[in-house]
């Protein structure tokens, strides 16, 4: 059973937009690839904080994603032109963790009709110091249907920082 199957339950999977469960139905390995309008956020911390999460730069970009599964969950290679952005994910009881750079996430996932979203219910620094939940309540991702393709969005906002990244685009089968 697919990995995001197994922390929405089947009957919330089945009911996704048919392009966001081919994408988290991938056996093995499978590419996709895009378009993506990265925005960075302007306060003095964000390339630090960017640096520590590898996220990506601000700009229009070509995106690749190489999805691998295994036994222990799935793993993401990005690509946002050219640089990469790798991140492990796995199942934690009803929960989906994800392993980017220097911080570990704990994620809630809601899925209807029209898109699945992710909710930070937690976050990690390195894997061990356990940040307060309330400094990433603005942390968000929809995944959609755009036009027959995979869409995305990820909006971050942070207390003190504001906006912090935010990127969208979309995604199809290569």
């Amino acid at each position: 059973m697919p990995l995001f199957a197994q922390v929405l339950g089947q009957a919330a999977f089945a009911q996704l937009p048919a392009p966001v469960r081919a994408l988290h139905s991938v056996q093995q390995r499978q590419t996709f690839a895009g378009r993506a309008r990265i925005e960075r956020g302007a306060h003095a911390l964000v390339p630090l904080l960017a640096l520590l999460s590898r996220l990506p730069r601000s700009g229009e970009v070509a995106v690749e994603v190489d999805f691998l599964t295994d036994a222990h969950g799935e793993r993401w290679h990005r690509s946002f032109d050219g640089m990469p952005m790798h991140s492990r994910l796995w199942r934690h009881g009803d929960r989906l963790r994800e392993h980017l750079g220097a911080v570990r996430f704990e994620f809630s996932l809601q899925a209807d009709a029209q898109s699945l979203y992710w909710q930070a219910t937690g976050v990690w620094a390195f894997g061990l110091i356990r940040l307060p939940a309330r400094w990433f309540r603005q942390v968000r991702c929809r995944e959609h249907a755009d036009g027959g393709r995979y869409g995305f969005l990820v909006d971050v906002q942070l207390p003190l920082v504001g906006p912090f990244i935010r990127y969208e685009g979309w995604l199809e089968p290569r």
